[in-house]
């Protein structure tokens, strides 16, 4: 073990988010190092970085320019608010964003993919008050969503468990039913059934009347719950529902956003333009915690009348475009540019695609899920829901290759700089534990 890394004596004094802490305490997982597309764990043991951090190092781990725009950053103006006052780095960070998304002109920095989607459902249900329409204070989501772990996100949510701690949440919501359909198992992208479920918003403006109803939520493609890409049509008929009844929709691309799906926004790559869209983990390539709520000019101009004297929006963060943040958001942005990335990814989608569907020959396999650079591998339940998921992420773990268990789904969302070896090395990897 190198004599520079330094062992924690204490692993209760950190209370971990999602982590059954005693389960850990009795065998950490730590990791000392990354670079590019692996970790190095304080044993000096490789583990291929198979989710990407979480969803977020899109360019892989420690990419020199963005290590050097946060310390050169870090060196001349490491923080200032932006109450009433600005730095020219944050408003050129956010020109940059929205040069990279069609039909968006705005964005309102947060610092995570959570506060994003809280401030999202909280300009959704200003916008409507601004115009005169406050009886609109419903909030739809969907089963099986993930939108966070703030009051708002997780009242959209479609999640049980991460609710149920927590009694009531926002009031006035409502659920659309998931995607996940039997007919649709080892669907390749797109499943082609499910559009009609779009239909259950329809339901839902039938029942409690459309001008009720502020905005729905959904994930174009649902990550951290599953991995379920949208059926064929379904995000075309939300979009035509909302625009039938003056409903806001927002896209939650906090996973899909910055070149998951080969293109900058998911929202592109599935032709529907929503009217707000969040986003975080890839802005930064997770180096700074960083969010963001993109706006149409419609959606901000109707904040334009309040007294020039008020603010137009009661809401923000001490971190809202914080300097270094801001930089890591600049530097990324022109990685993805100058390698390619976003190209990178369209290309290997297909390679990545077939091999994950070469997998649904194993034993135990009982669905393959993709949808650009994601995808979930469903293992048959064993046991309790779960228990399928955690053996087999454990022993992945030990035969270096890190995934993400969601019950019993193996989700993988690894650095779009994948080439085709490491496509076949997950792929290996994978084939020699799942069908052990």
């Amino acid at each position: 073990m190198p004599d520079d890394i330094r062992i924690p004596n204490d692993l209760d004094s950190f209370w971990m988010p999602f982590t059954p802490s005693r389960a850990f305490q009795e065998a950490p997982r730590m990791l000392h190092k990354a670079d590019g597309v692996r970790y190095v764990t304080v044993d000096g043991a490789e583990k291929f970085d198979g989710t990407g951090g979480l969803w977020c190092c899109n360019a892989g781990h420690n990419h020199p320019r963005i290590v050097e725009a946060i310390q050169r950053q870090a060196a001349d103006l490491d923080f200032a608010h932006t109450f009433g006052q600005g730095h020219p780095i944050a408003f050129e960070a956010a020109a940059r964003v929205v040069d990279l998304a069609p039909g968006m002109d705005h964005v309102f920095f947060t610092n995570s993919g959570s506060e994003a989607v809280d401030t999202a459902l909280k300009i959704a249900l200003a916008y409507h008050a601004a115009r005169g329409d406050g009886g609109r204070r419903m909030l739809v989501g969907r089963e099986k969503a993930y939108h966070g772990i703030n009051f708002g996100g997780l009242s959209v949510g479609g999640i049980g468990l991460n609710k149920g701690q927590f009694g009531t949440l926002y009031p006035s919501v409502a659920h659309l039913r998931h995607t996940w359909l039997e007919e649709n198992h080892f669907s390749r992208g797109m499943p082609e059934h499910g559009a009609h479920l779009a239909d259950d918003l329809q339901r839902l403006c039938d029942l409690h009347g459309g001008h009720t109803i502020a905005a729905v939520i959904v994930e174009p493609v649902s990550g951290a719950g599953g991995v379920f890409p949208p059926p064929k049509g379904y995000l075309e008929r939300l979009r035509e529902i909302c625009d039938a009844h003056g409903i806001l929709l927002i896209f939650d691309e906090v996973i899909t956003g910055f070149g998951r799906m080969g293109t900058a926004f998911a929202y592109e790559a599935f032709g529907v333009q929503p009217d707000l869209v969040t986003c975080a983990k890839g802005m930064t390539n997770a180096t700074v915690p960083m969010g963001g709520v993109l706006a149409t000019a419609a959606v901000r101009d109707a904040f334009r009348q309040a007294p020039s004297k008020m603010p137009d929006l009661f809401h923000g963060y001490t971190y809202s475009g914080h300097p270094l943040a801001s930089a890591a958001c600049i530097a990324t942005l022109e990685v993805y540019r100058d390698e390619d990335i976003f190209g990178n990814a369209a290309r290997m989608a297909t390679p990545w695609e077939d091999m994950v569907h070469g997998l649904a020959d194993i034993d135990g396999v009982i669905d393959v899920r993709n949808c650009g650079i994601i995808a979930a591998i469903q293992l048959a339940q064993q046991g309790a829901v779960g228990d399928a998921g955690r053996a087999a992420h454990a022993k992945l773990w030990e035969a270096g290759l890190i995934v993400r268990p969601i019950g019993d789904a193996l989700a993988m969302s690894p650095p779009l700089t994948i080439t085709q070896a490491h496509v076949d090395e997950i792929g290996a990897t994978l084939r020699s534990v799942l069908a052990a």
